[in-house]
């Protein structure tokens, strides 16, 4: 499937997470937006702090959509829940919508606080983490740096879908209302 960024009616997936440490699962949210900025579906998820089901839990709530129209999946982050780690390729094959996972930070790398965190079984989390591949920086309309990594979508087709969701600062708006609608959800238990 050919992704157009020019269309007008595209719809975004944006998923976010809240969690406390002391939790024993993360809240998902996805937030279904269009491209002129109107929610027009939710769906919920949980994951499991330190685990490895992230992926298939955020397969299940796009699923749980019922939807043909999500032209895109986008991600707040690929490392969630204490190094939960979504492959983001998997994500893409699967559902066959491009896949955007976002970051707001340059790093160095999370090998060694892998290894530290998962003394005893790091070699699973660190092949995973691997498997992420590089970041690209993006610059925003707004002035913000961004790092993205993409599968189904190029990284200038990935600034081109950021940027027509951006309406301040860093944070594309269907990130920012998911972000708010986990920890919302999160509260209320």
């Amino acid at each position: 499937m050919r992704f157009h960024t020019e269309k007008r009616g595209i719809r975004v997936l944006g998923i976010a997470e809240s969690f406390k440490k002391t939790s024993a699962c993360s809240t998902l949210a996805g937030i279904v937006m269009r491209r002129d900025l109107i929610i027009d579906g939710m769906a919920f998820g949980n994951v499991t702090i330190e685990g490895n089901d992230s992926t298939q839990n955020i397969l299940s709530m796009y699923r749980s959509l019922k939807r043909d129209d999500i032209n895109c999946i986008m991600l707040d982050g690929l490392i969630i829940s204490m190094y939960n780690i979504i492959d983001g390729k998997e994500l893409r094959e699967r559902t066959n919508v491009p896949v955007i996972a976002i970051t707001f930070k340059d790093s160095k790398g999370l090998e060694g606080t892998i290894q530290h965190h998962f003394s005893n079984d790091s070699k699973l989390k660190l092949e995973q983490y691997h498997k992420l591949g590089q970041r690209d920086r993006i610059l925003l309309k707004t002035g913000k740096l961004l790092f993205v990594r993409c599968w189904g979508i190029s990284s200038k087709e990935a600034s081109m879908v950021v940027n027509c969701f951006t309406l301040q600062g860093s944070v594309p708006e269907p990130i920012r209302i998911a972000k708010l609608a986990a920890r919302a959800s999160m509260r209320s238990r």
